[in-house]
């Protein structure tokens, strides 16, 4: 196969499948298959600049906001992140963060990956006003209704910043819960859930919030968009969440 069609083809099916996992919330692949074709696609792209398009999945973020909902428009948008396979790719990103910051020692934190749905929460003064899904990273969907249903996450900041807040984090739920979920699922002869992530979309963009309120949704902030916070590292910013009462990453102290 020439690389042009190989090209077209994979962006074929990677466009095909996004649809699947963003909108549908519906995989019929597995992270790791779609992650592969994904790669290749930006390898061949690569190697064959002449083919570049701005229409390609490679160049676009997440999936589209559903007509269902309203549509946010995110002030600083939301990317995703990128992916790594070996070591290589670790010394990479290193060098690239290196590069960037003007030295080679500093400090680095690693989080555990939560596979959930990303979600925007904008606070006003301290007080939760909107929530919104990604989207294509532009714009998202006003989903405020159903994340006011999540037990975990804070309707009002104690000692938050004036004016606009936004944390951002990722909607999901625990694999015990999941499993309770498809149990009932299946005891009412519903869809099984393929996985946290599925289940998690699907929760969110229930058009009744009741029924979202019903399903054990839980938020895990890691990091934030628009406003400021007096923190000086990803692990002051993360005491502050702590603070807040978000569940955020674990807390794991300097090696000496």
């Amino acid at each position: 196969m020439q690389p042009k069609e190989e090209i077209e083809q994979l962006r074929q099916q990677i466009a095909y499948h996004s649809d699947l996992y963003y909108n549908q919330d519906n995989p019929v692949l597995s992270d790791t298959q779609y992650d592969q074709l994904y790669k290749r696609l930006q390898e061949l792209e690569k190697q064959y600049p002449q083919f570049a398009s701005a229409a390609s999945p490679t160049q676009q973020v997440g999936g589209t906001a559903s007509r269902a909902f309203s549509a946010v428009v995110h002030k600083v948008p939301m990317m995703s992140l990128d992916n790594s396979y070996s070591e290589d790719d670790i010394r990479e990103w290193h060098e690239r963060a290196a590069k960037l910051l003007g030295r080679d020692t500093f400090e680095m934190v690693v989080e555990g990956k939560i596979d959930g749905v990303s979600c925007s929460l904008t606070y006003e003064n301290g007080r939760l006003i909107q929530a919104a899904s990604r989207g294509d990273g532009k714009t998202g969907e006003d989903i405020t209704a159903n994340v006011l249903t999540i037990k975990n996450i804070p309707h009002q900041l104690t000692n938050a910043p004036q004016g606009l807040l936004e944390i951002r984090g990722e909607v999901y739920l625990d694999k015990n819960d999941l499993a309770a979920l498809n149990a009932e699922q299946e005891k009412s002869g519903n869809n099984i859930f393929a996985n946290t992530r599925n289940a998690a979309a699907g929760s969110l963009r229930q058009k009744d919030s009741q029924l979202t309120a019903q399903r054990p949704l839980k938020f895990f902030a890691h990091s934030f968009g628009l406003g400021e916070i007096a923190a000086e590292s990803f692990s002051a910013f993360i005491d502050t969440c702590r603070a807040w009462d978000f569940r955020s990453a674990r807390y794991v102290p300097k090696l000496p």
